[in-house]
């Protein structure tokens, strides 16, 4: 078993965690400059990437150059991970490898301190990427609890590149946004990946 293999029920049923889907998250969270380099980067990236419409190019094409965008507006002072491997608890299913992670912490070489798990959808569809995303940030939490980072809330996110949904997970309750954010609101969406990004414990 995998982070892959689970589904919303499966993380309940087998992580022990509570779901709430009703609550609008990052609402009041402020939208950010995006810089010119990367609006002519998705302006030229965009259409070809939807066109393709595959996971792969939307991966290379879109989300991690919104990625790397964040990481240039924290002044590098987090680092980025895509397709790491991630074994944390094989027998929970906590093991294998994670679409994106992102870390408070500026090594590169190594993780340390992962804060956000990005998961690409499959097939364009957000719902069946949750149990994933909040399997890899119960996975995080326990991470940084055997490191003792002091870090109380793990935050996720599903994307197909155009449409993003944002997690919240804090103890044993997942929190899924109630708001759905697209890229033609990629300033907010910046907003929300530096707010998560820059969380205190």
């Amino acid at each position: 078993m995998a982070y892959s293999d689970f589904t919303l029920k499966r993380v309940k049923s087998e992580l022990q965690l509570r779901i709430i889907e009703n609550e609008s998250l990052f609402s009041a969270v402020s939208e950010v400059e995006i810089s010119a380099y990367l609006q002519e980067t998705l302006k030229r990236n965009l259409p070809l990437a939807l066109a393709i419409n595959t996971e792969k190019a939307r991966s290379e094409l879109i989300i991690i150059n919104i990625l790397l965008e964040l990481k240039e507006q924290l002044a590098n002072n987090i680092s980025l991970f895509s397709g790491i491997d991630f074994n944390v608890d094989k027998e929970k299913g906590l093991a294998g490898f994670c679409d994106f992670i992102i870390s408070q912490s500026p090594e590169q070489l190594y993780l340390d301190r992962p804060v956000i798990a990005i998961v690409e959808a499959k097939n364009e569809n957000i719902i069946s990427g949750l149990g994933q995303c909040i399997a890899e940030m119960y996975a995080a939490t326990l991470y940084n609890q055997q490191e003792n980072a002091g870090i109380a809330t793990v935050y996720g996110a599903v994307t197909t590149g155009n449409e993003w949904k944002f997690v919240k997970l804090t103890g044993e309750i997942a929190y899924i946004d109630a708001d759905a954010y697209y890229i033609s609101h990629l300033p907010k969406i910046m907003g929300i990946l530096i707010e998560m990004a820059r969380q205190h414990a």
